[in-house]
């Protein structure tokens, strides 16, 4: 029988289930049959079959080859470590800036950022600390609470490190996905981070093709965004996949109109292979584009999944970077009184769309007020979302999750056993340390060598932080990255016009040179008075989520936009304009859209008209001063009349002079990198 947490009441032990009610939720549906074939055939590791046995108290070990852990040159593991509440959240709701009781704050920030340097008081560097201290050897007897080197450092189970694996369990299907439909709801498997993660689901559910060896109607398909993170493409074309765009919108992947979902599914065209049974979606802080996808397009795009049995990969590395501030500036109405996304009696998401009623809730009001991953709505057990401490604790830890049905977990499982194994045994003791320390007292080494002490968690008192402390962490990343979002946005919102002055047809003339003189001659030369036009050079919505700004560069009012255009060339012009940031006194690099664009044709007809802006990893003091210089960039770049000027900026670039070793993009001091992660 499948149990369920009593609502209210924290998890017993697993060898205490009173309090426990039955799970009536529907299994989930069996989906073997989109199993890879060599993942069909897998069986469990008759090595790690034995680990279970390892557990038997007194038992006399001579089975399996592990070193002895006597002889880790590693006696503790010690690190300095923040506070859950270091930083500040921000609010969980849509705020209408109109009536933020603070018409000041971006300021306030601005001055706040202004002393951040090294040795500044408010600098991250000073900011109070803790310690943790993993131990080398516990007497804790429960390998789900044992913390220590002995164990971490040891080959282990293909699941995780068993304290962090059960944490991680439990917090997913209590916290993350308390609305699971299926019985159980996810189980989980430990990844080296979302990119393995990912590479084992492609591994686990697609067949290699090959051209010279296997036909046509065998090749598989991966349906992803219209804009996407490259990263996963590239992982799957070489396995001879259909790569399948998705026409997208300022939320993510579309359900419905010309090149959406339907439209892809309706009319694929089998001489190209066999329609996708595979998707690949970033949905919350989109990756490039920083949409959020609705809980109401979630249930179409599901629906539609599910007719044509379609299984979603949700890569969710931004999930808890969802901004309420930028639902309140992108939303018009904001002030109107029917406009919910500002009406405190209603309770709502983070995008200002409302949360469905009788949903349980996570414990949590941050949790509670995120747009919810599509395991919430997954009536079919046909999703699987990966996660990763990547951006919640550091992108080196190479340490996540995935989440999905047990019969597909398993697989995994099977595949993580002869690969990856499990992921790394420090960074796993280290974060289980961190979060849940120790339920115990330290044992003194029994070889007498030397005492070693106890294990010691993330709080002052030596405790963990728990589930209540991590998410407060969650809680203060948000505020601070939000925070970010607003100084990035702000500032490039007021440079976004080129303003001129001066007479009419001057203007006219100035802002587009293929008005020519003689069309200023039939012009009444007594209507001299003085005109101002603004020009939009760019526009972007701001982000609801992620750590990314979707930069539009309107190309089309460029003085030599009509002469590239003419001659097909228009890539050519938006490629001169990133390597013209690249020069002084700009010197700012960002990534263009033409590398986020699954297909050549994506990248020949829309990539390069965008630009990928990244407010997360970029000093904070640096923030206003680069994103001002990007944008008087662009004000710069739009003077340029003459084509040669342009030429030479590309010369340049394709002679290698304004790469590796030349004084451009590698070589320039004082070159401000908002690329940010891949």
């Amino acid at each position: 029988m499948q149990w369920n947490k009593a609502p209210g009441r924290a998890p017993p032990p697993p060898s205490d289930p009173q309090s426990y009610v039955a799970d009536t939720r529907p299994e989930p549906k069996d989906l073997s049959h989109h199993l890879s074939r060599a993942t069909k055939t897998r069986q469990a590791s008759s090595i790690k079959q034995f680990y279970k046995y390892f557990q038997i108290p007194g038992i006399g070990q001579l089975a399996g080859g592990l070193p002895n852990n006597y002889y880790f040159p590693f006696d503790t593991l010690e690190a300095k470590v923040a506070r859950p509440d270091r930083w500040q959240p921000t609010p969980n709701k849509p705020v209408d800036p109109s009536a933020d009781g603070d018409p000041d704050e971006l300021d306030g920030v601005k001055r706040r950022v202004a002393g951040l340097g090294m040795g500044a008081k408010g600098s991250p560097l000073n900011q109070p600390e803790d310690s943790i201290t993993v131990p080398h050897t516990t007497q804790q007897k429960d390998p789900l609470k044992k913390i220590d080197l002995s164990t971490a450092l040891q080959y282990g189970t293909a699941q995780g490190y068993p304290p962090l694996y059960y944490f991680i369990r439990q917090f997913t299907q209590q916290n993350l996905h308390p609305n699971c439909p299926y019985k159980g709801g996810p189980e989980v498997i430990l990844t080296c981070g979302n990119t393995d993660g990912f590479s084992k689901v492609l591994q686990a559910l697609t067949n290699e093709w090959s051209e010279e060896k296997d036909w046509i109607r065998d090749k598989e398909g991966l349906l992803v965004e219209e804009f996407a993170y490259m990263n996963a493409i590239q992982g799957a074309k070489p396995r001879g996949m259909n790569i399948a765009p998705v026409k997208m919108d300022d939320e993510g992947m579309i359900a419905e109109g010309k090149g959406g979902l339907r439209d892809v599914l309706e009319n694929w065209d089998e001489k190209m292979g066999k329609r996708p049974h595979l998707m690949y979606t970033v949905t919350m802080g989109q990756n490039p584009t920083s949409g959020v996808l609705s809980l109401q397009r979630r249930r179409e795009i599901y629906a539609l999944c599910s007719q044509y049995d379609i299984i979603i990969v949700e890569d969710d590395p931004y999930w808890y970077l969802q901004f309420p501030t930028s639902t309140a500036v992108n939303t018009t109405t904001t002030s109107h009184p029917a406009n919910q996304s500002f009406n405190p009696d209603i309770s709502i998401l983070a995008n200002g769309e409302p949360r469905p009623e009788g949903w349980k809730s996570s414990g949590y009001a941050f949790l509670d007020s995120l747009v919810p991953s599509f395991i919430s709505i997954d009536t079919d057990g046909r999703v699987i979302r990966l996660d990763t401490f990547s951006k919640t604790v550091a992108p080196g830890c190479r340490l996540g999750w995935i989440s999905a049905q047990p019969a597909l977990v398993e697989r995994i499982l099977r595949i993580t056993e002869t690969t990856t194994q499990q992921p790394s045994g420090f960074v796993q003791s280290l974060i289980a340390e961190l979060v849940l320390g120790p339920d115990h007292e330290g044992l003194n080494d029994p070889l007498g060598a030397h005492p070693l002490k106890g294990g010691k968690g993330g709080l002052p008192t030596g405790q963990g932080w728990k589930a209540d402390g991590w998410v407060r962490w969650l809680e203060g990343l948000r505020g601070n990255y939000e925070r970010r979002m607003k100084l990035m946005c702000s500032t490039l919102d007021e440079g976004r016009h080129l303003i001129k002055s001066g007479r009419r047809n001057s203007l006219s003339t100035a802002i587009n040179p293929s008005s020519s003189a003689a069309a200023e001659d039939e012009e009444d030369q007594d209507e001299e008075w003085a005109v101002i036009e603004t020009t939009p050079l760019y526009s972007f919505d701001w982000p609801v989520g992620g750590m990314f700004i979707w930069l539009r560069i309107n190309f089309e009012s460029h003085p030599l936009y009509s002469l590239y255009k003419k001659t097909a060339q228009l890539p050519r012009l938006s490629r001169a304009l990133w390597i013209f940031w690249t020069r002084k006194p700009h010197l700012v690099l960002v990534s263009p859209g033409s590398i986020f664009s699954p297909t050549d044709a994506i990248r020949e007809q829309e990539g390069w008209k965008f630009f990928r802006l990244c407010f997360a990893a970029i000093d904070e003091e640096d923030l206003v001063p680069t994103s001002k210089r990007l944008a008087r960039g662009v004000r710069d770049f739009w003077r340029i009349r003459d084509k040669g000027t342009i030429e030479g900026l590309l010369e340049e670039d394709e002679q290698g002079t304004m790469v590796e070793g030349g004084g451009g993009v590698e070589g320039e001091n004082g070159l401000v990198q908002v690329i940010g992660p891949c």
